[in-house]
């Protein structure tokens, strides 16, 4: 089994390839794009691996498709890439089949959570995006499944070499950045270039760290962008930036000819490791131009951080039973969702190794047993 070690940062590109595979389905013949869609690197997943047992009411989730986005973090192209790898950027997609909206909302990487079971069945309680190097990517999905109450069954995973090239096949994309955000991009880019072999031309930085100007950025430029974590707002306004740029690389690609399109299958899908079937692109690709963006957020909603012993700086949700039913509120529109009974007991493990919890009425923060031994025990 994988350790995960420390790794560099990376981003995806995800849901927009999502829209560009299914677009396909109305715009191509099936012998123009076939040979394309067989480049991708197509693995189902092993259900048996996939942890699902403890969702209470199943039948909440009808009516939506649920896709967990990994951004890898992997130096290489193709499915063994995924092996071994943090998932560094996580990213529930969940699509409302009826009004055809799409919400977003990602899952902080460091957010403290069950990752998996030890030899002896203990719950491993650690940062979630280790979920991924630790068991695959049924590792990180049953990582989504059981600490959060879903039914996940379908991923999409790349690279940031994808995310580079897509967007320079798209033309590039504007974005506002300020003038922090610009001297942090820059530093990041020469890793990125490093990384995908592709140039960049540094932008002078404003003397004004609150300035704001609109900037075109090349696939390296925007992917550091993305990559972004140490300004104000930290992991959680990266999140926010990575969103960003999903959205749009969506409104480009849905302006793009059909002749971008062609070379963003042919250079890109071998980059891309995902569940789907080339027979199920097409399926879906009948009725995905009708879908839209709605909003966009990150998890857990309420949190608080701290370090922890053997663990470092984690994200503590407070608690997850209230940030699981905020999340079925947001994706579901379900108000009066109840956590199942795992969510339950995670949640009060969480509040006893950590000392943090939440009060509902006040809604604060509390501080309940910091001095607790069994703090920085798990």
């Amino acid at each position: 089994m994988a350790k995960p070690g420390r790794k560099r940062r990376t981003f995806l590109f995800v849901f927009e390839l999502i829209i560009l595979l299914v677009l396909l389905g109305g715009l191509y013949v099936y012998g123009q794009i076939s040979s394309s869609l067989d480049g991708m690197n197509s693995k189902k997943l092993d259900m048996n691996k996939v942890d699902m047992n403890n969702l209470v009411s199943p039948e909440n989730l009808t009516g939506f498709t649920n896709i967990a986005l990994f951004g890898v973090d992997s130096r290489d192209n193709g499915e063994a890439a995924y092996e071994a790898a943090n998932s560094d950027t996580i990213i529930i997609a969940s699509i409302n089949n009826d009004t055809k909206e799409v919400r977003l909302c990602s899952v902080y990487r460091d957010t403290l959570l069950v990752v998996n079971q030890s030899e002896s069945g203990e719950d491993n309680y650690q940062k979630c995006n280790a979920a991924f190097a630790y068991g695959g990517v049924e590792g990180a999905i049953s990582m989504l499944n059981t600490n959060l109450d879903l039914n996940i069954t379908d991923y999409v995973a790349v690279d940031f070499n994808a995310l580079a090239t897509v967007i320079d096949l798209l033309g590039g994309l504007d974005i506002e950045l300020s003038g922090a955000e610009v001297e942090h991009m820059n530093n990041y880019c020469v890793e990125t270039s490093q990384v995908t072999g592709k140039s960049y031309t540094p932008i002078p930085r404003p003397d004004d760290d609150e300035y704001r100007d609109t900037y075109h950025l090349n696939g390296v430029q925007a992917t550091s962008y993305a990559r972004i974590r140490y300004t104000a707002g930290l992991d959680f306004e990266r999140t926010e930036r990575q969103r960003l740029v999903i959205q749009k690389i969506v409104e480009k690609a849905k302006k793009a000819s059909l002749a971008t399109l062609t070379d963003i299958m042919e250079e890109v899908f071998p980059m891309v490791s995902t569940s789907f079937s080339k027979e199920e692109i097409f399926t879906m690709g009948a009725g995905m131009l009708t879908y839209k963006f709605g909003e966009t957020t990150g998890f857990p909603f309420k949190h608080y951080e701290s370090n922890m012993a053997n663990k470092g700086s984690v994200v503590i949700p407070t608690t997850l039973v209230v940030n699981v039913k905020q999340l079925h509120f947001f994706l579901f529109n379900d108000s009066a969702y109840q956590p199942s009974e795992t969510v339950k007991q995670r949640s009060d493990v969480i509040v006893a190794i950590t000392g943090y919890g939440y009060n509902e009425e006040t809604r604060e923060v509390t501080v309940e047993n910091s001095n607790s031994p069994e703090y920085g025990k798990y």
